[in-house]
C-alpha cells in the first residue's frame, strides 16, 4: 500500500500560512488565473474529478444517506465490523489527544462509525461529519475518505485542498482497506480533526492501521477456510481419488486430489459446469458453504475466452476465462498483433513487426513458447502463429465504434493509448492511427462530454485544440471550465 504525496515541509514549520497559501491556490485554479504555485497532483486530479461531478465548492455539503435504524443494520453486515476493535485500539485514544476523531466508512464512502472526544463529535456534526453521511468524491468532493476510495491510497488532505469551502478548517489523512481474498475495496480508515493539531505522523498511522486491519481479516479468512475444509473433506473423498477440489465461497481452491488447479476458479454463476483457463471443463456442486468440483473432461475441449484490455493510461491487463494473467510488456505485444492478424503470422513476419528490420524469428519462437506456457496451448497455437480463442479486445471493440458506432460509444471504449510503452514498430504504428482517429471525432463531435472523456487521456490532457474545443462548447456555468481554463493556462 503507497502513501501518496505528502504535502509540503512548510505545512508543519508554520500551518496557519500554509493553509493561507492553499486557499490562494485553490481560488486561483477555480477562476482559471495563474496562482502562486500548483496544487499537488493528488490534489489537483481529485479536484477535477470533483468539478466533473458537479460539486459546489462555495456551499457544497455531505448528503445525509441513512438514518440510525439503516445503519445499524449495514453495520452488522459490513465486513469491517469484526476488526472494529482493532482499529479502536490503535486510533481513539489517539485520536482522542490529538483532538482528532475516528472515522470508518464503506466502499461508497458512507460514514459507518465514528468515534472521538465530545467536543470534536459535536464539531463534527456541525459540517456533516457524522454517522449516515457520503463523502465519497462525487457527493463532496476532495476529502481524504473520498479520494483514498477513488485513487486507491493512503492520503492526507489539508485544509482548502478540500474543494468544498466548509472543510477549510479540517485537515484529515484516510487510508483504504481491501478485502484480502478478493481485493476488492471495502472502505476507508479516517483520522479528521482541526488544523492546528496537525501532525507528520498522521498518515503513516492511518497507513499501518489499515495493513492491520487486512492482516486481521486474513487471519479470519484462515480460520474460515480451514473450517470449512474440515466441514466439507467428506464430499471431497466420496469423489475415491477422481480429480477433484473443494472451494471457497469466493471460488479460491482450499483442496485438491488428482489435479492442478489455478488458485481460484470463476463460480459467479453459483454452480453448473465451468471452463478453467487451460481449456478443462469442470462441474461445480453448490454445497452448504462453498462447492466441490468435479473435472470432467481434458483440456482442449473448450474454446478459452481471451479479453485484452490494453488501451489505458497506466496499468493494462490480460484474463483468460476471467482470470487475469500477469504478462510482460512483449507477450501484451505478442496477442495485440496476434488479434490484429486473426488468419495467423509467420515467425519472419511476427518478428518483423515486434522488432522491425533487425527481428529475429528465433527470438519470436522462444517468446511464443514462453507465452504458451503461461496461457495455455489451446489459446496461441503455431503454424501460424494465431490465437485459438474467442478475443474481446478492447482496441478492436475502439476501432469497430469509430465505424459503426456514435463519438460517445467510442470514447466509451477508448481509456488512453494502446499499450503506450511499447516501442514495437507494428504497435506503435497502430497506436498512433487509432489516436489520431479518436481525437479527430472528439473534436468533430461538438460534445463537451466526449471532449471532457477523450481530455481525460494522456493522449488528450496536453492537447490545445481539444482544450479550446472544450472552451467553446461547455457552459459558462460548468464547473468544468475550472479545471480546463487552469490547465490551459499552465500550458501556455
Amino acid at each position: 500500500m503507497d502513501v501518496a504525496e505528502a504535502p509540503e515541509p512548510e505545512l508543519l514549520r508554520d500551518p496557519e500560512s500554509y493553509a493561507r497559501l492553499l486557499a490562494h491556490v485553490r481560488e486561483a485554479v477555480l477562476l482559471g488565473v495563474p496562482g502562486p504555485r500548483p496544487p499537488r497532483s493528488v490534489v489537483s486530479d481529485s479536484w477535477s474529478r470533483s468539478l466533473a461531478a458537479r460539486v459546489d465548492p462555495d456551499d457544497g455539503e455531505a448528503p445525509f444517506v441513512y438514518d440510525s435504524d439503516a445503519l445499524t443494520a449495514l453495520r452488522e453486515a459490513h465486513p469491517l465490523a469484526p476488526v472494529l476493535p482493532v482499529l479502536r485500539q490503535m486510533l481513539v485514544s489517539i485520536a482522542d489527544d490529538a483532538e482528532h476523531v475516528m472515522i470508518v466508512t464503506d466502499a461508497d464512502g458512507l460514514i459507518l462509525w465514528r468515534e472521538g472526544a465530545a467536543g470534536q463529535l459535536l464539531r463534527g456534526d456541525r459540517v456533516g461529519l457524522t454517522e449516515g453521511t457520503q463523502w465519497s468524491e462525487a457527493a463532496i468532493g476532495t476529502n481524504a475518505m473520498g479520494t483514498a476510495l477513488a485513487t486507491g491510497e493512503p492520503v492526507q488532505i489539508y485544509s482548502a485542498e478540500h474543494l468544498v469551502r466548509r472543510y477549510h478548517t479540517w485537515t484529515c489523512a484516510a487510508a483504504p482497506v481491501r478485502d484480502p481474498e478478493t481485493g476488492v475495496l471495502l472502505g476507508s480508515i479516517d483520522v479528521s480533526g482541526p488544523l492546528r493539531t496537525v501532525h507528520p505522523a498522521m498518515l503513516s498511522l492511518v497507513t499501518a492501521t489499515a495493513q492491520l486491519a487486512e492482516g486481521q481479516l486474513r487471519a479470519q479468512l484462515a480460520v474460515r477456510d480451514e473450517r470449512l475444509r474440515r466441514i466439507n473433506m467428506p464430499h471431497l473423498e466420496a469423489l475415491r481419488g477422481r480429480p477433484g477440489a473443494l472451494l471457497s465461497a469466493g471460488g479460491r481452491v482450499l483442496a485438491s486430489q488428482a489435479c492442478l488447479l489455478p488458485s481460484t476458479v470463476d463460480v459467479r454463476r453459483g454452480g453448473g459446469t465451468v471452463a478453467l483457463p487451460d481449456g478443462r471443463l469442470a462441474t461445480v456442486e453448490p454445497l452448504d458453504e462453498g462447492y466441490l468440483l468435479r473435472l470432467s473432461s481434458s483440456p482442449g475441449a473448450h474454446r478459452a475466452r481471451l479479453r485484452l484490455e490494453y488501451l489505458s493510461d497506466g496499468a493494462w491487463s490480460t484474463t483468460v476465462d476471467g482470470r487475469e494473467v500477469p504478462l510482460t510488456l512483449r507477450h501484451a505485444e505478442i496477442l495485440t498483433l496476434l488479434a490484429l492478424h486473426p488468419n495467423g503470422l509467420s515467425a519472419e513476419r511476427l518478428a518483423l513487426q515486434l522488432y522491425g528490420e533487425t527481428g529475429n524469428p528465433v527470438t519470436v519462437r522462444a517468446e511464443i513458447h514462453r507465452l504458451r506456457s503461461q496461457l495455455g496451448a489451446s489459446v496461441v497455437q503455431t503454424r501460424p502463429y494465431r490465437l485459438a480463442a474467442d478475443v474481446d479486445a478492447d482496441f478492436a471493440r475502439a476501432k469497430t465504434s469509430l465505424r459503426t458506432g456514435s463519438p460517445a460509444d467510442v470514447l466509451r471504449v477508448f481509456r488512453g493509448p494502446l499499450l503506450p510503452e511499447s516501442e514495437a514498430p507494428a504497435i506503435r504504428e497502430e497506436r498512433e492511427t487509432l489516436t489520431a482517429q479518436v481525437r479527430q471525432v472528439a473534436l468533430n463531435s461538438g460534445d463537451a462530454g466526449v471532449l471532457w472523456s477523450f481530455w481525460e487521456t494522456a493522449c488528450g490532457v496536453d492537447d490545445l485544440a481539444v482544450l479550446d474545443a472544450l472552451l467553446e462548447t461547455l457552459p459558462a456555468a460548468d464547473p468544468r471550465r475550472a479545471a480546463v481554463t487552469a490547465h490551459r493556462a499552465r500550458l501556455a
